[in-house]
């Protein structure tokens, strides 16, 4: 039985096993792969794991052999799943594995924006503090989070971790979701309709999924709903955010500030007008990255593999 692994260094630069694959059947292993390499390389395999290599109806019509290809991560849009669907290809999705990897990483952007530790930091390397007339200073305003109203837009798994972290630092959250859990209602985290969110949010953070209703949702219009110097977090899809209206939003001040993990187009040429705005925290779409988070995907790929060859398959986004 042949494995094809199209793009697997993101999941394992090295500090993984391919192990539980292996013994699964012939695994061929490739860091990174082409679009126009994708037949030559998968050949007459049945089985294929990708994490970002598109899988168009035009290349799946050319695989005669496939039966199964396994996405390493939650979205799936890189696979045309009713093309997959039609051929008779099972595609699978990774649910849950980054879950409290992701929340975890909302506050540390967030506390970036509060305390700037990793820039004050390198000023005292750079001997600023040893030339200080002061026995302290600071180059940005510090935010206490305590008192703060958080907006999360999207209550899932992600979202639901991220309001709880948030009520431990004091923080009390408003969220929206189409979807409500009235379990987690309290007097620390309710439940508001858009519009309100926007008014009332000290921070917002996006947790929702990319559709076409929450395209864009982050836009000129909705921007000037907010409070003043209202800070936004984005760990989710980068095109949830009008990046073109968020800068305008740093650079006047009405927006206090922006961290983003993930950008509408990555990775990123250096035009998008995030890159150069003021007060904007910027990562390489890191949030979900934790040896213990990829571990755990590492461990469901292969789960879904081993489910789909016993007959009984799981977490299956075209049945």
């Amino acid at each position: 039985m042949k494995i094809v692994v199209l793009d697997g260094y993101t999941l394992n630069p090295g500090d993984l096993s391919w192990e539980g694959l292996e013994a699964l059947g012939e695994v061929a292993l490739y860091d990174r792969t082409d679009e126009k390499d994708i037949v030559a390389r998968v050949g007459d395999a049945e089985y294929v794991f990708v994490n970002k290599t598109p899988m168009k109806r035009e290349t799946l019509q050319q695989l005669g052999n496939l039966k199964f290809i396994g996405v390493l991560a939650t979205g799936y849009n890189v696979v045309d799943v009713d093309a997959a669907k039609e051929f008779g290809i099972a595609v699978t999705n990774i649910p849950t594995y980054g879950t409290t990897a992701v929340a975890q990483y909302v506050f540390a952007l967030l506390l970036e924006i509060c305390h700037h530790v990793g820039e004050h930091g390198n000023t005292v390397k750079q001997g600023e503090w040893s030339r200080s007339a002061d026995f302290c200073y600071w180059h940005y305003p510090l935010i206490e989070l305590a008192g703060k109203t958080m907006g999360i837009i999207g209550m899932g798994r992600i979202g639901k971790n991220a309001a709880k972290i948030a009520n431990a630092f004091g923080m009390k959250v408003v969220a929206y979701d189409e979807y409500q859990d009235s379990s987690i209602v309290s007097d620390q985290l309710q439940y508001v309709e858009l519009d309100r969110l926007f008014a009332e949010a000290d921070v917002i953070s996006l947790h929702c999924p990319l559709f076409e209703g929450t395209k864009g949702i982050i836009n000129k219009s909705n921007i000037g709903k907010m409070k003043d110097g209202v800070l936004i977090i984005n760990t989710s899809r980068g095109p949830l955010i009008v990046e073109e209206d968020l800068a305008e939003a740093l650079k006047s001040g009405k927006v206090g500030g922006a961290a983003v993990d993930v950008l509408s187009q990555e990775p990123p040429g250096m035009e998008n007008p995030l890159v150069k705005a003021p007060n904007t925290i910027i990562t390489p779409h890191i949030a979900w990255a934790p040896k213990e988070s990829r571990k755990r995907l590492m461990d469901i790929a292969v789960a879904n593999l081993e489910k789909y060859l016993q007959g009984t398959p799981v977490n299956v986004v075209n049945a």
